[in-house]
């Protein structure tokens, strides 16, 4: 019995202390609580930072990050095959338009220009020989086997109004004869003078017909077929006609033959001329010569080793005017063009923000996995000097820019919704227009006044 009593008591006086540690600990709390909150009614919150709207500058900006590159690069190579015979310059090399970079063995291209210039002017002695024989040609007078001098052909009277014949024919023209159109008899009783005032014979009454009188060709009246025209042997127009046709024929004959020979040897020049063009250029191809001023990238050959035509030996870029190449995610790409402004930032010019400007933005854009970029071409204003092939740059391109309008921090304008936005003033929301809106300020179209208190952010 007394055990038992001993044991209750004992379990009592734990819970009481324990219940005496909670009561302490929770009076020691509210008495942190009350030193904490002590005054807190008694003081008003503190208002937020105010800034007063003003007149500036709003601008706005894409960044990212790319390389310095060359505005132009070259491969240069040999135009013929051949063992490299010197090379002069190395990677890193830095060479003037005009220097002579590397070169081959050019005993075979000599060899071919001196038996192409040969080539050349056998042709144009055979060319000259052959407009000599056509000029002789062209001066000998032509000749006709058979034909008859001019001085030999009988000379036909020609028909005259004072002549007439004096005997006419008593026979009478058959049915099957028809007087012709030059030979018109005319019939009359009574003697006829004739112009000349001489009496006309009396006619007979039969109707005679008039013969022609014979009428020589062309070549018969000039008297020279047998120089230009031809011989006209036969009398009558249609012999003077075939003798000069003969002696044309003949003649362009002649002059065609010496006019083929000329043709040909002139076509073999022509042909000459240029196997001589191709084998010079052949020659100067065994030589490598710097075609711009700048800095050698590569070199991939060496003395003794062999070449082949075409294949790039050097390479060379125009270190002397870089530019900048960047890509920019396709939400900012859209925002770029042409003539933009930007500043380049590069770590061997720590502080200084080089100008540029944008001079090509790339109509499609490439997929690298995670999203889809546009690559922009940037050229410095004022380049600087000792510039590396392949540095990286800090880019910064501005988009749109305003002067001298109203703006406030960006920070300030809140639940934007297109032209519009929410500015605290005296701790009242106002519903304000905005237009353009930058990285540090964003411009107030309406709403605000110059000097206007808001608050720079809330």
């Amino acid at each position: 019995m007394g055990i038992g009593v001993t044991a209750w008591r004992g379990g009592n006086r734990r819970w009481v202390w324990v219940a005496a540690g909670i009561v302490v600990i929770m009076a020691l709390a509210a008495g942190v609580v009350r030193a904490l909150t002590a005054g807190a009614d008694d003081t008003p919150g503190a208002a937020p930072a105010t800034v007063a709207v003003d007149r500036g500058a709003v601008t706005t900006e894409v960044a990212t990050t790319g390389t310095l590159q060359p505005a132009q690069t070259r491969t240069l190579s040999f135009s013929v095959a051949g063992t490299v015979e010197s090379v002069k310059v190395r990677a890193g090399s830095t060479v003037g338009a005009g220097d002579t970079l590397a070169t081959i063995d050019d005993a075979d291209a000599r060899a071919a220009v001196d038996s192409a210039q040969d080539t050349l002017t056998e042709a144009q002695d055979a060319l000259t020989a052959a407009r000599d024989a056509a000029a002789k040609a062209t001066s000998q007078p032509r000749t006709t086997t058979g034909c008859v001098a001019p001085a030999a052909l009988p000379v036909s009277p020609s028909p005259s109004a004072t002549t007439k014949p004096t005997t006419r024919p008593t026979t009478k023209p058959t049915a099957t004869t028809k007087p012709t159109a030059t030979a018109k008899p005319t019939i009359t009783a009574s003697p006829e003078p004739t112009r000349a005032g001489t009496p006309a014979p009396a006619r007979t009454t039969a109707a005679p017909t008039r013969t022609a009188p014979a009428q020589p060709g062309r070549a018969g009246q000039t008297g020279d077929s047998g120089a230009d025209a031809g011989c006209g042997t036969q009398t009558g127009s249609g012999a003077g006609q075939s003798g000069s046709n003969q002696g044309g024929q003949g003649g362009n004959n002649q002059q065609g033959g010496g006019s083929d020979a000329v043709l040909s040897a002139q076509q073999r020049v022509n042909q000459a001329e240029v196997a001589l063009e191709n084998a010079e250029d052949n020659l100067d191809g065994t030589t490598i010569t710097a075609p711009i001023r700048g800095r050698v990238l590569s070199v991939s050959g060496k003395v003794g080793s062999q070449v082949g035509a075409g294949s790039t030996f050097i390479s060379l870029a125009d270190v002397y005017d870089m530019q900048v190449g960047a890509d920019f995610p396709e939400a900012d790409a859209g925002n770029l063009a042409v003539r933009q402004k930007a500043t380049v930032g590069l770590a061997d010019h720590a502080g200084d923000e080089l100008g540029a400007t944008v001079v090509q933005v790339d109509p499609v854009g490439t997929n690298d996995g995670t999203m889809v970029r546009y690559g922009v071409v940037l050229s410095f204003d004022d380049p600087p000097t000792d510039l590396l092939v392949g540095q990286s740059a800090a880019v910064r391109v501005t988009t749109g820019s305003k002067q001298d309008v109203l703006r406030v921090p960006s920070t300030a304008v809140h639940d934007v919704a297109g032209p519009a936005g929410t500015v605290l003033r005296n701790g009242a929301a106002l519903k304000v227009g905005i237009g353009l809106r930058g990285d540090q300020y964003t411009e107030v179209t309406s709403g605000l006044a110059a000097g206007d208190q808001v608050a720079r952010s809330w």
